[in-house]
């Protein structure tokens, strides 16, 4: 398989990682170096260790997770959004409702629901007989690398704009678990 396949490949994987990154961002919670790093840290790592376990899985787990993976996606997505909109509509002085989404149970939930995909992806590499070593490499270092820039983005709107952006946020971290359940029932 061409490089250039496996880039487009990793980037389509990547975008969940962005999008997330950017409501993330917004909330304001994650902006300092270490939050920052630890966040597209474990993007790129969860997106690579998934494709490599999708490749390792075989089609036995594969058609086990692939009758839920869609519901297991929206329900972590939805219950990190439906945090972060409680947070942005909290008054002042309350205690965030996620102090920090760059550590603890909320980062491995939020990693877990942007790399689902890349394991049916690792399974297709194996069919494909790709270098899996080479193709988790490229898919798990553009989804840190595009974590990064919706970090960024999204810390910058969230300073601009503040509360509203947390709701925001949420709300698209929602939009993408609605996403990933419709596209996987009609389509």
């Amino acid at each position: 398989m061409p490089f250039w396949t496996i880039l487009l490949i990793a980037i389509g994987l990547a975008m969940d990682c962005f999008a997330v990154s950017l409501g993330v961002g917004t909330a304001g919670t994650a902006t300092d170096a270490r939050a920052t790093f630890r966040l597209f840290f474990h993007f790129g790592l969860f997106q690579a260790g998934m494709t490599l376990l999708g490749w390792l899985a075989g089609k036995t787990v594969v058609t086990y997770i692939s009758s839920v993976d869609h519901w297991v996606a929206f329900g972590l997505l939805a219950f990190v959004g439906a945090r972060m909109i409680r947070g942005g509509l909290r008054k002042e002085g309350e205690v965030p409702a996620i102090p920090d989404p760059s550590r603890g149970m909320t980062l491995v939930i939020l990693s877990i629901a942007t790399s689902i995909d890349a394991l049916a992806v690792g399974l297709s590499l194996a069919v494909l007989h790709v270098n899996v070593i080479w193709a988790a490499l490229v898919i798990g270092g553009v989804s840190a690398a595009l974590s990064l820039v919706g970090l960024t983005l999204g810390n910058r709107l969230g300073m601009r704009f503040g509360k509203t952006m947390e709701v925001i946020g949420g709300l698209i971290l929602i939009g993408i678990g609605l996403r990933t359940l419709i596209t996987h029932l009609f389509g």
